[in-house]
């Protein structure tokens, strides 16, 4: 599969897979961006993509993102799906700062990978599940 890519600066690192290690692609910060805690920003990422029909992709911090930045994502995690493709369509995180930090810019803050959009789904209403209780909440299984 092939996926478009346009750079919004010279200076940026081209994105690459790295074959063996995992799925998700690191992207970086495009510019230097200073942050206070408390602090709001949308960080360009340097990046815009044409990604194919029927599919999107998920952006979620890197597992190093808060320990080396002290920024967290405040959506979560971000879907840009195949709609958003213009050649002005930069992608962003949107970071809020839990303390004084700077990013710099090529430094990796988030990472992405492309999904297939979730089939048509159709809900059936029921009275009953059919199935054993599991009990408790989450994995643990106690109340």
């Amino acid at each position: 599969m092939k996926i478009r890519i346009k750079y919004f600066s010279e200076n940026m690192e081209r994105l690459r897979y790295i074959d063996g290690k995992s799925d998700w692609i690191d992207l970086r910060a495009a510019e230097e961006v200073e942050l206070k805690k408390g602090e709001f920003a949308l960080i360009p990422l340097g990046v815009a993509m044409e990604l194919p029909a029927g599919y999107e992709a998920h952006v979620v911090p890197r597992s190093s993102t808060f320990k080396n930045f002290g920024i967290i994502q405040t959506n979560s995690m971000g879907v840009i799906d195949e709609t958003y493709c213009g050649d002005n369509d930069q992608w962003f995180f949107p970071a809020y700062a839990l303390r004084d930090t700077v990013i710099h810019a090529n430094d990796r803050i988030c990472q992405f990978r492309i999904m297939e959009h979730q089939p048509a789904l159709e809900f059936e209403e029921a009275d009953s599940l059919g199935n054993s209780d599991r009990g408790g909440h989450g994995s643990t299984g106690t109340r």
